[in-house]
């Protein structure tokens, strides 16, 4: 069954999205040597436990195999810095920010210049039923569904199974879509991002090869860019894709309504949180994207009517992975069992 939360607490109605821009705008300078500091113990781990997995391939594959396991959790640290990077969030200086972006691309295998593009325009249009397509996970109407053929469903129901989003999809765009610059390829600066992202992958991979052979490559770099790419996809589906969030078409959408009432605030365990880097924050983060991710638990202090807004546990997430058609009549994302029964 699935839970039921208040999406829109009465708190949280007496302001108007827009009007909480004003107020969270205070918010957005960073702290330079606090955001030193979070790269520097998120990007020495990862590389130190790099090293010693390599070194304990000597020991034992299955050593090697763990330790990237748990290296997946700094790498997906590292790309939401490489998202804050994106927002200009993350430094003052916006050269800084790109050129620090641009470096973490490499290591997670997205083409900064690229990504930031694709990423703005899903916070330009996110929740617009007219503007999809780019930078977020294809939803359908239920109109839209109920005109397809069969075998147009059929691809739908396939492109939204869990088993594409969360085992195939993962792999397919951080080793093979972010080589090329899809979607953007009509642009010279984004293809000089792509391939000089690829350049220092051949060159860093290559230089793994051939000191150290392939197995560095399939127990170490494999498994946990997977690992990282499949929690930071999974992140990514519920921060927009549960029950009560918000879709409209472009004459009734409003950014900011958008993105306090369509993004989700994903309660997550302590350690869970960090590795995210706040990310579970959504809401907050969509309503200002230019807030350092480390302040946005300040927020919630401050703010305690935005704690509870669109707010949802990892069981309650769970029971959302399977709602995939949107209602613009209950204004309801819905399941593929719910839409045939409103069918009949």
């Amino acid at each position: 069954m699935i839970p039921k939360i208040d999406p829109i607490p009465n708190a949280t109605r007496a302001m108007a999205p827009k009007d909480w821009v004003v107020v969270l705008a205070k918010y957005r300078e960073p702290d330079i040597w606090r955001s030193v500091f979070e790269l520097a113990i998120t990007a020495g781990p990862f590389l130190a436990i790099w090293a010693l997995a390599w070194w304990s391939l000597s020991l034992s594959p299955w050593v090697a195999l763990g330790l990237s396991i748990l290296n997946a959790a700094f790498l997906l640290r590292l790309f939401t810095i490489q998202h804050d990077c994106g927002h200009g969030s993350f430094f003052s200086n916006r050269k800084v920010s790109d050129w620090v972006g641009r470096v973490l691309g490499v290591v997670t295998l997205t083409p900064y210049d690229v990504w930031r593009r694709t990423h703005s325009e899903h916070h330009s249009g996110a929740g617009n039923l007219s503007r999809r397509g780019m930078g977020d996970i294809m939803t359908l109407t239920v109109a839209e569904y109920e005109a397809l053929t069969p075998m147009g469903r059929l691809q739908y129901r396939i492109y939204r199974h869990p088993l594409m989003l969360f085992g195939f999809a993962p792999g397919y765009l951080f080793f093979l879509q972010n080589r090329l610059p899809l979607g953007l390829t009509s642009q010279r600066r984004y293809w000089v991002s792509a391939m000089s992202t690829n350049l220092a992958l051949v060159v860093i991979l290559g230089t793994v090869w051939y000191f150290g052979g392939l197995m560095p490559l399939l127990l170490i770099f494999v498994p946990s860019t997977l690992i990282a790419a499949t929690l930071g996809m999974w992140l990514f589906y519920v921060q927009h894709q549960f029950e009560n969030t918000q879709w409209d078409q472009d004459e009734n959408w409003q950014v900011h309504d958008a993105a306090l009432h369509g993004s989700s605030h994903y309660v997550m365990p302590s350690v869970l949180q960090w590795f995210s880097a706040n990310i579970g924050i959504h809401h907050v983060h969509h309503l200002y994207s230019r807030i350092p991710f480390y302040r946005l638990p300040e927020v919630l202090k401050d703010h305690v009517e935005l704690e509870d807004s669109n707010r949802m546990t990892i069981r309650e997430s769970l029971a959302y992975a399977k709602l995939h058609v949107w209602d613009e009549k209950s204004r309801k994302l819905l399941s593929f069992a719910q839409v045939r029964a409103l069918s009949r």
